[in-house]
């Protein structure tokens, strides 16, 4: 069955891959008997021919509006797909993520009640490097909610806020801090689970600085991140055992929080005090990216701002 709802999702491939157009060339097949599909590329030329005799006959197969500027790459997408969806009901998520129709039918479902919708990811496959970042998950389910590559939006709010900054990094906060800056209600569903296909390894390491450099955006996170790397070398033996211990025990809360130890494997969380570390280290270093070179590096640019504070 059909739902009234508008699936926008931003694409930008470098280069041409076949393997991967084929598998989201499969994925766009399932969910287009469900809803309408804007896939708005802003891949090269050459890339983009190719994706468009893929799915131009299969879904809606456009570039970003040239008018939508933003140093964020995916927010010009964004701009482009949700003013022009053709519901009111809009589901925005990276290429990475595979939605199912009942995930679809749920995010539907709040959307009557709420204006932005955050279900939860979780990866599959889980090679180590996802297993690893898997940790993060578990530690932000603990002390509130993650942040997924995947948001339910309501576009007549959306329109009417004149859409959101896209010369931000994290942009995901900031649509959803947008949102609640114009007065629309927010709906974490932490149980409503929607696969993830996890990054290469190499794009992980790539993406660790860059990751650490959106607690910008959010800066009692950031001094406590900081504080790690200090913590880990000054405390002693049993302290630094305590906090190691600490870590397991808080990510087991978010592992267990909306029974989601279905589908996060119980070695994320022994992984947690590693990837505190990892994040300490890669904050400090965040810092020095932000002092030294005024921003990090994105898309050939720099972005100095994580996000606004609304």
């Amino acid at each position: 069955m059909m739902l009234p709802l508008t699936y926008v999702l931003p694409l930008k491939w470098s280069q041409i891959d076949p393997p991967a157009i084929a598998e989201l060339t499969a994925y766009l097949g399932v969910l287009r008997r469900v809803a309408d599909i804007d896939v708005v590329d802003g891949s090269p030329p050459e890339v983009f021919a190719v994706h468009h005799a893929a799915w131009g006959e299969l879904v809606r197969h456009r570039p970003p509006d040239p008018a939508h500027r933003f140093a964020n790459g995916k927010v010009n997408a964004v701009m482009t797909g949700v003013p022009a969806a053709g519901h009111e009901h809009v589901v925005i998520a990276d290429d990475d993520v595979r939605h199912t129709p009942e995930s679809l039918a749920t995010i539907h479902a709040a959307l009557a009640t709420a204006a932005i919708v955050r279900p939860q990811n979780y990866f599959d496959p889980l090679p180590w490097h996802a297993r690893w970042d898997t940790a993060r998950t578990l530690l932000n389910r603990a002390l509130g909610a993650d942040f997924p590559g995947t948001l339910g939006i309501r576009r007549s709010v959306f329109v009417a806020m004149g859409g959101y900054d896209g010369d931000v990094l994290f942009e995901n906060l900031e649509l959803i801090r947008t949102v609640r800056a114009a007065g629309g209600a927010e709906a974490n569903i932490r149980h409503l689970y929607v696969r993830r296909l996890p990054p290469p390894a190499a794009r992980f390491w790539q993406q660790r600085i860059r990751q650490a450099y959106d607690e910008f955006a959010q800066p009692a996170r950031m001094v406590a991140f900081l504080a790690v790397l200090p913590a880990a070398v000054l405390l002693p033996p049993r302290g630094k055992a305590a906090a190691a211990l600490a870590s397991v025990a808080l990510a087991e809360v978010g592992r267990r929080r909306g029974h989601g130890d279905r589908v996060f494997p119980v070695s994320a969380t022994l992984l947690a005090p590693v990837w505190l570390l990892e994040r300490g280290i890669c904050a400090w270093l965040a810092v020095g990216t932000r002092w030294l070179l005024g921003g990090v590096p994105y898309a050939g640019g720099r972005l100095r701002k994580a996000a606004n504070r609304l």
